[in-house]
């Protein structure tokens, strides 16, 4: 497809004062409603132990994933709810009212009881809040970029909108870091009893700050022109997906652009985290000591990626970062994996572990929603094996036949979790598998402690990752305002958006664990992002249009 025409002439010099206050009361306030979102996914291992008591660990960690992604299932409906609003009444009210509900959700989940306090209704509590700041979150995105969109001078729109895409990344940052000064603190006992709240409830001084500094903004001088005019759209629902000529431009931005862009994202930076803690066995601070090091360093790209957009074009680089991420994401997390527990990784190169059992008595483990128990002996053993990281192979035996896990060569027999786990692990861990707290994993003694290689390598890897998310996020609002009208602006980019990094993305960690315990291969999860990242550079490739030289004000 063609580049779109231009017909807005290009402004010289830096940005006005004006401008510089747009972008910073809009990109703040996002910080904190992404600081209030990301709360959950770091402290999701905690949470779940809290509100979710009832079940073992293996599914208790699941239901946790779960719902963290219900925040992200919901966006959709938010972009859809808050995007019709934003079209009609206008940017700045809206992106109000939807920071006023991520604030009040964040801050009551800090007080809401866990579940050996009040039962049952601690968990329904738990998700009916997450679908609450879901929804918020599916109005925020689309009118803090369509705001700063519309007050950016063409010819600079992918350098002025890259400041709301760093929003993401610092407020995971700035959640990671509180959650590691409380954790410093009041120490890991006291955090995992109580101590997870306070960065819940600190977030209530966020909100007071970002609903006084979004008053003070006025409404989009674009949106304001237009409804002055009458021009604006009264069913902007219809305008947007009933008619096929905007519609097909919808379905295009998502499968040729976000869908790539959200699973390369969340693979960077949650998945990482994910993988480091539940799979490499990795402590919680020193995980989130690495994550909160690479974007530091990595944070700044966005900027980059978003001013090099405006002189080479959006679609070059989002969709060479879904490329590069898909082609390196299998060398990178090896990489990782052999910096951060080397013992494991000798191990799963070393080691080979057979479940052998007859096939009639083996079912399929990929649960990504948690619901299913497994109490088969061919069914736990496995779970088992994933759940401690082992990878391993499954070898059909004659019918009949019972359990058996070879390790090496060397037959445990296997007759249920209660009994048999205990010698599996007892087995493994003599073949080489090293044991919960063993030397050689990595482990930061304080924040600064960033200088020995082990540490400095992994850093940098997830570094390349960070790369990898700056490049595909960067330009990606200035490439979603710019495909759409405004009258029906807020709603039409809210949605794909929403939809690739809340379904696709969201989904991602939940989805990828499930691969991972059910193929018994710690990299197996990588495939997820790595098969919708190619989807989305070649649907990209052929058909997306270039739009860094569109007018927005039409």
């Amino acid at each position: 497809m063609s580049t779109m025409a231009v017909t807005e002439k290009v402004r010289t010099g830096g940005m006005t004062k004006d401008e510089r206050f747009v972008i910073l009361a809009s990109s703040l306030g996002t910080v904190f409603e992404w600081y209030d979102f990301y709360l959950y996914g770091s402290l999701a291992g905690i949470i779940g132990a809290q509100f979710f008591s009832a079940y073992p660990p293996a599914t208790r960690d699941i239901f946790a994933l779960l719902a963290f992604a219900a925040g992200f299932l919901v966006r959709p409906f938010g972009a859809i709810v808050f995007g019709r609003v934003g079209d009609i009444v206008g940017r700045k009210y809206t992106f109000l009212v939807t920071i006023l509900i991520m604030g009040l959700s964040t801050f009551i989940v800090g007080l809401l009881p866990n579940a050996a306090t009040i039962g049952f209704a601690a968990p329904v509590i738990l998700i009916a809040l997450r679908l609450a700041q879901g929804l918020a979150l599916g109005g925020e995105y689309g009118g803090a970029a369509t705001y700063v969109a519309e007050h950016s001078p063409h010819g600079k729109r992918g350098y002025y909108t890259s400041f709301i895409q760093t929003t993401a990344t610092l407020g995971l940052f700035l959640s990671l870091l509180v959650i590691l000064f409380t954790r410093t603190t009041i120490g890991e006992a006291e955090f995992a009893a109580w101590g997870w709240r306070i960065p819940f409830l600190v977030s209530i001084l966020l909100l007071g700050v970002s609903v006084w500094i979004r008053l003070r903004l006025n409404e989009s001088p674009i949106f304001q022109k237009m409804k002055d005019e009458g021009k604006g759209s009264k069913a902007p629902l219809t305008e947007a997906f009933a008619d096929w000529s905007n519609a097909k431009i919808v379905i295009l931005a998502l499968i040729g652009g976000t869908m790539g862009q959200g699973v390369v994202w969340y693979t960077g930076q949650f998945y990482a985290l994910f993988f480091l803690q539940s799979i490499l066995k990795v402590d919680g601070y020193t995980a989130n000591l690495l994550i909160a090091w690479s974007l530091v360093f990595g944070t700044g790209f966005f900027i980059v990626f978003g001013w090099l957009s405006d002189k080479i074009g959006r679609k070059p680089i989002i969709l060479a970062g879904c490329l590069i991420a898909a082609l390196t994401f299998f060398p990178i997390f090896r990489m990782i994996s052999s910096n951060a527990n080397p013992a494991l990784e000798k191990a799963i190169e070393a080691t080979k572990v057979e479940v052998v059992a007859d096939k009639a008595g083996c079912g399929d483990l990929f649960n990504p929603v948690g619901t299913r128990v497994f109490t088969a002996p061919c069914d736990t053993a496995r779970a088992f094996l994933a759940q401690s990281s082992v990878k391993y192979s499954t070898t059909y035996g004659p019918a009949g036949s019972g359990v058996k896990i070879s390790v090496n060569g060397k037959e445990v027999p296997y007759t249920d979790a209660k009994t048999s786990n205990a010698q599996v692990l007892a087995a493994v861990q003599a073949a080489g598998y090293p044991k919960a707290g063993a030397t050689g994993v990595v482990k930061m003694s304080n924040p600064f402690d960033i200088f020995r290689p082990q540490v400095a390598a992994i850093i940098g890897l997830l570094f390349i990752l960070v790369i990898y998310v700056t490049m595909v996020y960067g330009p990606i609002a200035a490439m979603l305002v710019e495909l759409f009208p405004t009258k029906i602006r807020y709603t039409s980019m809210s949605l794909p958006y929403h939809i690739g990094n809340g379904w696709f993305g969201g989904l991602l960690p939940a989805t990828s664990f499930a691969i991972v315990a059910s193929t018994g291969d710690i990299y197996a999860g990588l495939w997820y992002p790595i098969i919708f990242a190619s989807i989305t550079a070649v649907v990209g490739f052929f058909l997306m249009p270039e739009t860094k030289d569109v007018d927005i004000t039409r």
